[in-house]
């Protein structure tokens, strides 16, 4: 395996790459951007980040975990820029890694989740690509996988992650507006697999709904999977990341894995 951590931004060691990357070349394989939650005010990686790209790559997908902007330094776009920069890093190294550049995915949880969403929206935002010095279209995802994912900064907002991003606990309905997802659903948005709980407590199952919802009148392409019961931060649905606590190991959650897979194999062209 090659497993190497990767820094992204000289002018800071927080921001990093970690591939988790299976090293034999004899086919080219999807690859998958790991983005893990944690109210843009730390990175979840422990639960979000190392067991979820491991359960990619074991079904033969190639993985990288993105350590990102938070806390003082989370105020957009400097995070996107960050998720850009990775995203243009796999594919710069796509022959090293093994993986059709043509297929590199983006996967979040939670406040990583609206991260993962505004690479798949916002990625076009020349801000963004400005900061990150690429490109332009070099950090477009192929699909992105959004699971209980902060989206809306409206009705039913986790409003800690806006505040984060804007820099401001008051902010204005035209600053929330900026980086409210289901607001900037067109035709540059790419596909989009959901997974979220009707029972979150966190982050309303609304979040997802109003933003599929947007998908349908944009005619986006997408799958959604909401399950009955799971708290927030299920991740992985099973033992490894749920370690016997109630309700984070339901072998129902966990089969969202094998369906977000199938869904960017069969599915995403």
């Amino acid at each position: 395996m090659i497993h190497q951590v990767i820094n992204l931004r000289d002018d800071d060691p927080d921001i990093t790459l970690t591939t988790y990357v299976q090293d034999e070349g004899w086919c080219k394989r999807d690859a998958m951007l790991v983005i893990p939650g944690g109210g843009y005010n730390m990175v979840c990686s422990d639960r979000e980040g190392e067991p979820i790209a491991m359960a990619f790559m074991a079904r033969g997908v190639n993985a990288f975990v993105l350590h990102y902007s938070v806390k003082e330094k989370s105020v957009f776009p400097r995070p996107l820029a960050d998720a850009s920069l990775a995203m243009a890093y796999i594919k710069d190294h796509a022959e090293e890694f093994h993986i059709d550049p043509d297929r590199v995915f983006c996967v979040g949880f939670s406040a990583g989740g609206h991260l993962a969403a505004s690479l798949g929206t916002l990625w076009h935002m020349q801000s963004a690509i400005d900061m990150a010095g690429i490109p332009y279209g070099k950090n477009k995802p192929a699909g992105m996988v959004l699971c209980y994912a902060v989206l809306s900064a409206f009705e039913m907002a986790h409003k800690g992650s806006f505040y984060n991003i804007l820099g401001t606990t008051e902010p204005t309905d035209e600053q929330l507006a900026l980086y409210s997802i289901e607001r900037h659903i067109d035709e540059r948005t790419v596909p989009t697999f959901f997974m979220h709980t009707m029972n979150d407590q966190v982050v309303p199952v609304e979040n997802a709904l109003y933003t599929a919802e947007a998908m349908s009148r944009a005619k986006i392409p997408f799958e959604m999977h909401i399950f009955p019961n799971g708290p927030h931060g299920v991740a992985l649905g099973d033992f490894q990341t749920g370690r016997n606590v109630d309700g984070y190991d339901d072998a129902a959650v966990a089969k969202w894995v094998e369906s977000a897979i199938y869904w960017m194999k069969n599915k995403v062209k």
